[in-house]
């Protein structure tokens, strides 16, 4: 399986379509648990994602024809929205989430879903477009990014900040190198240097100065603009001032993003590139450090999570055995050399001193080396 990621040119009827497709399958997943609701109310059983699609076909729609427009759209994004509630309700009675929350426009909205439908029925791509169901041909901004000759099994079109993206998933096996013979290292992640390689290689944190305090300014001024039509938005009304000041937030928030992605990328592909035959890497509780509220910010900043996925996901294809040291692990008050551990080490502590072997380090390179060595782990690939 491989997934491609492309931005999209969509015409006015396209965008249309699409605005369509997610209000419909908005209301559908709304209406999913608000009907679960009222069955838990009246003490009925709990309704399925597929239970659901045969009340709403059969008894929902005939009884309610002025919501004929449900069956206007394409009907794979609609049991795609049943699917994502039911999954949500799912992970509610297994303690994973939260308690499922009715979807508000333009906030964690659904998306624009399709998928093949049989295996002779073909999506077709070219060069520089790709044919998406119920839209017809869409042209890409990169053009021949999406290999003409893959198999592409299903796909997902997205809106983010006024931009419009396609992501397709293919059955593309994809070959597994297994080249590397170079020693295994150590992958240290923090706040003051991102990523510290147990070889002496440091990437410091990227900091977006311009694009936050250009976000800052954009922020006052959307709240200046909701202060100054306060009556409006209590009766439910927004000006075009606000929206047009809300895509411009987005928008820089959308930045941000793409720069951390970016720079998270080269990060990877230059670890990857050096052929380790493992790497190994912290469990780190996240939510866990989040809860600190004078660094909540700066630890949400960095994307530890998204880099670790990114690191995995590289490392399968090329064969690179990824361990993880367990989450106690004292990988920074352990020492490198004698395996003294220093129960006094604090967080203002940049340089480790070892009492006992008198081993002078830098604390994140020290961890580092210390993961590199780590005996006890579980393999994460």
């Amino acid at each position: 399986m491989k997934t491609y990621k492309t931005e999209i040119k969509l015409t006015a009827e396209q965008k249309s379509i699409y605005a369509r497709t997610v209000g419909t399958c908005r209301y559908v997943y709304n209406l999913f648990i608000a009907t679960n609701k009222e069955q838990y109310k009246k003490s009925l059983p709990y309704m399925n994602n597929y239970d659901f699609s045969k009340w709403l076909n059969n008894e929902y729609l005939p009884n309610n024809l002025d919501k004929s427009w449900i069956k206007e759209v394409s009907s794979k994004s609609i049991r795609n929205a049943i699917d994502t509630a039911n999954k949500t309700y799912v992970r509610f009675f297994k303690k994973q989430g939260h308690f499922p929350r009715f979807k508000k426009k333009g906030k964690n909205d659904c998306n624009y879903y399709f998928v093949r439908t049989s295996k002779t029925h073909l999506i077709k791509t070219a060069r520089h477009k790709i044919a998406v169901p119920c839209m017809g041909y869409v042209r890409l901004k990169e053009y021949g990014y999406i290999p003409t000759n893959a198999n592409i099994t299903s796909g997902t079109v997205i809106k983010s900040a006024d931009r419009y993206y396609i992501s397709v998933t293919t059955d593309t096996m994809q070959t597994i190198e297994q080249n590397n013979v170079n020693d295994g290292i150590g992958i240290d992640l923090g706040l003051k240097e991102f990523v510290v390689i147990s070889t002496g290689k440091k990437h410091k944190t990227k900091k977006q100065k311009k694009l936050n305090k250009k976000l800052k300014h954009a922020q006052r001024k959307l709240s200046r603009k909701y202060e100054k039509n306060k009556t409006n938005i209590k009766k439910g009304n927004t000006t075009k001032g606000i929206e047009k000041q809300k895509t411009v937030v987005a928008k820089i928030h959308h930045k941000i993003a793409n720069v951390r992605e970016d720079y998270q990328n080269k990060i990877v592909n230059e670890i990857v590139k050096t052929k380790p035959s493992y790497i190994t890497i912290e469990d780190l509780n996240v939510s866990g450090m989040m809860k600190n509220k004078h660094l909540s910010k700066s630890i949400a900043n960095q994307g530890f999570n998204m880099l670790v996925q990114k690191l995995t996901n590289k490392a399968q294809i090329n064969g690179i055995e990824i361990r993880q040291a367990d989450r106690f692990y004292p990988s920074s008050k352990k020492c490198n050399r004698c395996g003294n551990i220093k129960k006094d080490l604090k967080l203002s502590d940049r340089t480790y001193n070892c009492d006992i072997c008198g081993l002078e380090m830098d604390r994140d390179l020290n961890a580092a080396v210390n993961l590199k060595n780590a005996e006890i782990y579980k393999k994460a690939v």
